[in-house]
């Protein structure tokens, strides 16, 4: 694995496009060594190369999901009298960017 330090994180961080304060990058820094020591100890665990990792939590075998049934599309008439804003046979919303 590529050794992890300030720079690396600051050039992660640019092609992400985002900045940190340089005490930021110290926090993270710590935080990434404490992540990798806890990734060391489950590598040591006797054994742990030959279980199957866990795709899903539960048993997929049993669907708790109800089936779906086909509905009848409502009109375009019916979904516009239920909008509070009408022009032009649309519905109008308010501007969300300036």
């Amino acid at each position: 694995m590529k050794p992890v330090n300030k720079d690396v994180l600051k050039d992660a961080a640019n092609r992400l496009l985002f900045d940190m304060k340089d005490e930021e990058y110290d926090t993270l820094l710590k935080e990434f060594g404490a992540i990798q020591h806890q990734l060391e100890l489950i590598g040591n665990i006797e054994g742990v190369d030959s279980v199957e990792p866990m795709t899903f939590p539960f048993d997929v075998s049993i669907t708790y999901l109800r089936e779906d049934e086909p509905i009848e599309p409502l009109s375009r008439d019916e979904v516009l009298k239920n909008a509070h804003d009408v022009k032009d046979g649309q519905i109008k919303l308010p501007k969300v960017v300036g």
